[in-house]
């Protein structure tokens, strides 16, 4: 290889453009191995980071069990809140509902105003309370109930409208 091809070599990977590309498609070739199943498709430091503390044992797993039995799992770290589990589960969703069915907003406000997250039939009501005072754990599992102010009925009946959680 002559000096000259050599240096054009190294200026276009020097270019920040060939750069990114490059590392693009290293990142979409990484995402589509099985083994990182778990990753989402665009993701963000945090969700990286949660799941390297997941593989390190200072995050946990929790199955959110769905109203109509499906389910989904989210990553939190061992010293999540009960706020910290809404805000994942919220990610979560919209980034189903994103792929399922494109741009869709959700209301939060309105689900987590009638709705609630259940482990054991204790309601998770407190948002700054730990999810370790609660007896979770990593691979526990959650579940949203309607929110009707009382005691929670054994069947859990009460359906959220189509479309949603």
């Amino acid at each position: 290889m002559d000096s000259g091809s050599k240096s054009e070599e190294i200026a276009s990977y020097n270019n920040s453009s060939a750069k990114k590309s490059r590392l693009q498609s290293m990142l979409s070739a990484l995402l589509d191995d099985p083994i990182l199943s778990d990753v989402p498709k665009k993701p963000s430091l945090a969700d990286v980071d949660t799941l390297l503390n997941l593989e390190l044992g200072s995050a946990m797993k929790i199955t959110i069990v769905k109203m109509d039995s499906t389910s989904f799992d989210v990553a939190v770290l061992n010293s999540a809140t009960v706020k910290d589990l809404k805000l994942a589960i919220g990610k979560k969703i919209n980034e189903i509902e994103q792929a399922r069915m494109g741009h869709r907003h959700i209301s939060w406000r309105h689900i987590w105003a009638n709705y609630c997250l259940t482990h054991h039939n204790d309601k998770l009501i407190d948002d700054n309370s730990l999810l370790s005072e609660h007896g979770i754990q990593n691979n526990s599992k959650g579940r949203y109930e309607y929110d009707t102010g009382m005691p929670l009925c054994a069947d859990g009946h009460a359906q959220l409208p189509r479309g949603m959680l």
